[in-house]
Order: structure tokens, then C-alpha cells, then sequence
């Protein structure tokens, strides 16, 4: 019997041109591509998905679309919250793969920046072949993430001579603080940079790669007022908000020695 196979394509951080040719490939190569939907709030993302398949895609081809489960972003337990909404993801995801796609076909989901940064594709596809009802061979195309995007949109490294650099969510960066010199953000809700000391500056962008962009950087102390003005009213402008930024505690180089 023939197998079924998935790709796991990421697409970049928003810009259609953040594709790689990589991506451009496999997506010609795909018979069906999944789209889970989060509704009409996000809709210009969904949009973007179909215009890159439209633009790459080898007819014929189908395009199956379902609905993304809701999250509860509130819950007082949040990694339980996380893996009870990844786990009702991974049905639909089993169901998709299972109903829509023929043996020997090979299916596509179009992933956000990079699938292995904060993206939850690789895990509900593990969980999938865990369970052992469906089979199915996949792989793994990287993306542009919204990291890359940040640092290219500011013109700055993101690391510095001798010096590591620490990837992390909002959520860690108010319960830890900055656990390095230099912290990229990603997931931050709540605007945890708020309240760094002066010895931070920060690189801020918002729908980076898109033509809502936004960047902003400065001293922390600074430009936190206007980097919070902005995210109201880009959040109550679009309904939604990607950003992600760099925060970096200002004092003099390490020798490279």
C-alpha cells in the first residue's frame, strides 16, 4: 500500500516573498493542503496562505480547510490549558489526514515563520503517529521566522561577540526576568518588557513582513509607553497582533579574545 506523506512548510513571518525556494518546491509537490482557520479575525492571514498556494501550487490540487480550536489563554494551570488545546488540534489534524488525503498523496500545512520556533505543527503531528490510527511519513521545510524577520527589519545581530542569546516567551520573561544580556521575545501578550531597568534597549517590530508593520526601538524606559499605545490600537484596528522583539542590556563589548 502506498503511504500517505505530509510536509510541514513554514512560510515566513508575512512577507510572501520570505518564501524560500525550498518551500516553493515542496509546495508544488503537494496534492492537498490543510488550513485551519482561527475565523473572520484573522482572515487576512488566511488570505496570505491562499495566495501562496494559489502563486506555487501544481494544479491539481485541493485546498481542505477546518476550524482552529479556541485556547484558553486565561487558565490559572497554562500548560494544561496548552496540551488540552493541542490535543483537540491533533483530532482534527488526524481527521484531515485520515478523510481528505489518498493513499500515496502527499499533503501540506503551511506553518507560521518556522516550524520549529514556538510553533505547535511538529507535536500535534507526533501525537498523531503516537496514537498509531493513522500512518503517514512527513518532513519538515524550515521558514523565515519572525525572529530572522525582526533582526533583518532593525538592521542588528542578534548575537554579540562571546555572548549567548536566549529565546523566550512573555510569559517566562515576567516571571524570570531577562535570563541573559540579550532575550528575544516571542507570545507576549502583556507587554512584559515593562518595567526593565534603564540598562535595556529594545527592538520591537509588530505583523512583521507585512504592510501593517511596525517597529519601534529605544531604550526600554523610553519608548515601552509607545510600543503599549501601539499594540492598543493596532489590536483594536486589526483584532489581532503578532510581535516579537529583542531586549539588550546596554554596557561595553566582551574582547573577542
Amino acid at each position: 500500500m502506498r503511504v500517505k506523506h505530509i510536509l510541514i512548510i513554514g512560510i515566513g513571518a508575512g512577507d510572501p516573498d520570505h518564501l524560500t525556494i525550498q518551500a516553493v518546491k515542496a509546495m508544488a509537490r503537494a496534492d492537498v493542503f490543510f488550513l485551519l482557520d482561527k475565523g473572520e479575525v484573522t482572515h487576512d492571514l488566511a488570505d496570505l496562505r491562499r495566495d501562496l498556494i494559489g502563486a506555487h501550487a501544481r494544479h491539481p490540487y485541493r485546498v481542505v480547510e477546518a476550524g482552529d480550536p479556541e485556547r484558553d489563554r486565561t487558565a490559572a494551570a497554562y500548560g494544561a490549558a496548552v496540551e488540552d488545546w493541542r490535543a483537540r488540534r491533533a483530532r482534527i489534524c488526524e481527521r484531515l489526514v485520515r478523510d481528505e488525503l489518498a493513499d500515496g498523496q502527499t499533503g501540506a500545512f503551511l506553518v507560521w515563520g518556522d516550524p520549529g520556533l514556538y510553533d505547535s505543527t511538529l507535536a500535534v503531528v507526533e501525537e498523531i503517529l503516537d496514537r498509531g490510527d493513522t500512518r503517514f511519513t512527513y518532513e519538515v521545510v524550515p521558514g523565515i521566522s519572525s525572529v530572522s524577520a525582526l533582526a533583518a527589519r532593525h538592521r542588528v545581530s542578534l548575537t554579540r561577540v562571546g555572548r549567548p542569546v536566549h529565546v523566550t516567551t512573555g510569559r517566562r520573561l515576567a516571571e524570570d526576568g531577562p535570563t541573559a544580556d540579550d532575550v528575544v521575545v516571542m507570545l507576549d501578550a502583556h507587554g512584559a518588557f515593562d518595567g526593565l531597568d534603564g540598562d535595556f534597549h529594545i527592538y520591537w517590530g509588530a505583523y512583521l513582513g507585512t504592510p501593517d508593520e511596525i517597529l519601534v526601538d529605544g531604550p526600554v524606559a523610553e519608548v515601552a509607553g509607545r510600543i503599549r499605545e501601539l499594540r492598543d490600537e493596532a489590536r483594536h484596528r486589526k483584532g489581532w497582533i503578532m510581535d516579537t522583539y529583542l531586549i539588550r542590556r546596554l554596557r561595553s563589548e566582551p574582547s573577542d579574545a
